[in-house]
């Protein structure tokens, strides 16, 4: 299999949402943040990119259909050069509420403090085991409130700046008959228009993983506190 569509859009733009998409719509299976807590091993991989170092994308992405969410979108050069008839989709919304939504869910759960406790960042567990929420936590602090949002994800107005300016990124380096700019209020006739799919029937448009439904998955299971940009 190769990669046959790139995410570029953040998380909090749809992109759980667009990932039961696409794969109902053929692109299955589809990388998003939630693979790396049911796939563990892939979170170290994901940090030394977010470092800087070269890792092997193919390998990573090789069984995979497409990709949306962080933290594919942060390299969605490096994959389209990879890949080079592979689709790219940017998904957007309204950056205000892209930024509350980002502040009410991801940030809070993943972000690590000054204050925090020791053992909270402790990566190998009593038992000798690693503790793979915590890594997958340190590589989301890297990848995004790091090395995307410089850590000042807190002052509203840079934050949203950087995903203006992302926007803007993706639409200068990608070229126009191969990228998708989307918002999922938009339903999946566009969606479908661009991969070439005839818009299922009876099948509405999903729309999941909204602020109210993600801060109750946080209550039911604390442990989805180590990964989980969406």
């Amino acid at each position: 299999m190769t990669l046959r569509l790139i995410g570029a859009g953040f998380g909090r733009t749809g992109t759980l949402s667009l990932k039961t998409a696409l794969e109902t719509l053929g692109l299955a299976p589809c990388y998003h943040m939630f693979e790396v807590r049911a796939r563990p091993d892939d979170a170290p991989i994901w940090d030394r990119a977010a470092r800087g170092e070269k890792v092997d994308f193919a390998s990573l992405l090789g069984s995979w259909a497409a990709t949306v969410d962080w933290p594919g979108c942060t390299f969605y050069r490096e994959l389209m050069e990879l890949y080079p008839e592979a689709k790219v989709l940017l998904s957007v919304r309204d950056p205000e509420r892209w930024y509350e939504s980002v502040a009410n869910t991801i940030y809070p759960v993943t972000i690590r403090r000054p204050d925090d406790p020791p053992e909270a960042w402790q990566t190998v567990l009593p038992d000798g085991t690693p503790n793979h929420a915590v890594i997958g936590r340190i590589m989301i602090n890297r990848l995004i409130w790091e090395r995307t949002f410089a850590n000042r994800f807190e002052d509203r107005d840079y934050a949203i700046d950087v995903f203006k300016r992302h926007i803007e990124d993706v639409k200068q380096n990608v070229p126009t008959e191969r990228l998708l700019v989307f918002e999922v209020s938009q339903g999946g006739e566009p969606l479908c228009d661009f991969l070439g799919v005839p818009v299922p029937a009876e099948v509405p448009f999903p729309r999941l993983n909204e602020t109210a439904v993600f801060n109750a998955r946080v209550r039911d299971n604390r442990n989805l506190q180590g990964i989980r940009p969406s």
